[in-house]
Parts: structure tokens; C-alpha cells; sequence
């Protein structure tokens, strides 16, 4: 488009907490990438990774590695990580130096876990009804501090029943509906009964603001890898750049939010849960 200038810059800060797959997307991502024909920089920002299974455009651990600050300042892993954000905000020079030969690149920013954009979450959160709460309240914590186009995403969807069955359709998690079912499942557990004012105003906090949302994410599924580049791109604006040639079809489904080409949350269900013999609501009264 004519409005867009060269110099414009694009790409994903993913973020999460430890564990939840964010090296991996960012492995996954960036060959998806590459695979369109986008040109692809991946910027390690963690200074705990080692042995990265991407090609590193970028990687902190030239600037500052945790193991030697924990040695050298006999810091903790916590205060180590927060020691080496502060060594690079220090030395933003070092970073600009890096990233400004690649300004014709699309950015992939893989940061520390510890650090609280696609935001990365377990899907096998959402069968725990307490888990899930705090997921809800971690994200969106998160979408207000962080002030970046967000994208929140639900990853291993592949493993989201490993540790017991949703009590509701995927699509009760992902769109994030009615949260007083999940206070009714909560009060089924004796400890959780005791505190259900507390969990009440938590949904309700999180019903006022009305911003949290999931996408499922499966990285080793090609169309589920494309349903979030959709979605991201259409976060920060990439899909109006002229950086790919597009069809109107593409450019529609990218502003309006449809899905032309990939499986709805009800295929995406079909294809990673179990089927009960038994309705929700007959799962409940035996609770």
C-alpha cells in the first residue's frame, strides 16, 4: 500500500510463563515463515537459552549470559534474569546495532519466561476450573501492562486433555463465555467453596474488561500455525503492508476476522478431544 513506509518494522514479542512452548513456537513459526517466502530474524532475548534449535539472527547470550552473572554476583536464577534485563537495557546501543541491518526482516523476539505480543499459556489449564481463572487473570495483567497488539494463544493443544477433560467445548475457553458456569464446576471442590466471593470478583473483574481470548495453537499443525499468523498479522497490521502479494479473499478474512480456509473451533475440538457419552450437564450432577 502507498501509506506504508519501508522502514516499517513487524513482527511477534512471545511471551509466557517457563515451560510453555515459546523456543518451540518461535522454531516453528520461523520455518513456517520461511516457507511463505518471508525474509525471518529470530532474536533470542533470553539469556538462559542454550543450545537454541533455530538459526539465531540475534542472541543475547553474546552480550550478557546468565550462568556468569549467577557465578560472578552469586545471584539466584530469578535474580540473575532480572540482573541481565537491566545489563541490556543498559546497552540498548549493543541491541540497536544488531537489529538495524535486518529492518527488511519480520522479527521473532523469543523472551524469558520469567518475564510477565503472543502470549503463550498450556492448554491443559483450561481442565482445571482454579487454573484457568488464574490463566484469565495472568493474561490479562499482562494485555494491560505489556500495551502491544496481543494475541493470546493456547499451546500443546495435542496434549490439553493429558491431565483430565474439559467440562465445557473448546470454544467455552477460547472465547472466554459465560464465567459462572466455571464458578458452579469450582464450588463442587470443598476448598474452592470457601473462597467462591473471592473467585466471583475475579470473573467479574475479568467480565468488565472483556478483553481475553484464545486462539489454539497445535505448532506442529500447519493450518493451526496459519490460523495464529492470521491473527497476529492482523494485530499488528502486517496484512495491509505490501511486504506479500495478497488475494482480496486473503485481505477480507485478515480484516474481518472470518475464516475462509481453516477448521472452526468445533473441527479443532473434533480433532483433539475425546468424545463423552455423557452431556456437561450429567458430568456435573455427578460431581
Amino acid at each position: 500500500m502507498a501509506g506504508a513506509s519501508p522502514t516499517t518494522a513487524f513482527g511477534q514479542v512471545v511471551i509466557g510463563p517457563p515451560g510453555s512452548g515459546k523456543t518451540t513456537y518461535c522454531l516453528g513459526m520461523s520455518e513456517f515463515l520461511r516457507a511463505l517466502g518471508r525474509r525471518v530474524a529470530v532474536v533470542n532475548l533470553d539469556p538462559a537459552n542454550e543450545g537454541l534449535p533455530y538459526e539465531c539472527a540475534v542472541d543475547v547470550g553474546e552480550l550478557v549470559g546468565l550462568a556468569d552473572v549467577m557465578d560472578a554476583l552469586r545471584l539466584g536464577p530469578n535474580g540473575g534474569l532480572l540482573y541481565c534485563m537491566e545489563y541490556l537495557e543498559a546497552n540498548l546501543d549493543w541491541l540497536h546495532a544488531k537489529l538495524n541491518p535486518l529492518r527488511d526482516h519480520y522479527f521473532l523476539f523469543d523472551c524469558p519466561g520469567q518475564l510477565t505480543a503472543v502470549h503463550l499459556v498450556d492448554s491443559h489449564y483450561c481442565t482445571d476450573p482454579a487454573k484457568f481463572i488464574s490463566v484469565l487473570c495472568t493474561s490479562l495483567a499482562t494485555m494491560l501492562h505489556v500495551e502491544l497488539p496481543h494475541v493470546n494463544l493456547l499451546s500443546k493443544m495435542d496434549l490439553i486433555e493429558h491431565y483430565g477433560k474439559l467440562a465445557f467445548n473448546l470454544d467455552y475457553y477460547t472465547e472466554v463465555l459465560d464465567l459462572s458456569y466455571l464458578l458452579d464446576h469450582l464450588t463442587s471442590d470443598p476448598f474452592f467453596r470457601h473462597y467462591r466471593q473471592l473467585n466471583e470478583k475475579l470473573v467479574q473483574l475479568i467480565e468488565d474488561y472483556s478483553l481475553v481470548s484464545f486462539i489454539p495453537l497445535n505448532i506442529q499443525d500447519k493450518e493451526s500455525v496459519q490460523r495464529v499468523l492470521q491473527a497476529v498479522d492482523k494485530a499488528n497490521g502486517y496484512c495491509f503492508g505490501v511486504h506479500e502479494q495478497r488475494s482480496l479473499e486473503a485481505m477480507m478474512s485478515a480484516a474481518l476476522g472470518a475464516d475462509f480456509h481453516f477448521s472452526s473451533t468445533l473441527g479443532i475440538q473434533e480433532r483433539y478431544l475425546t468424545p463423552s457419552d455423557q452431556s456437561v450437564e450429567q458430568e456435573a450432577m455427578q460431581l
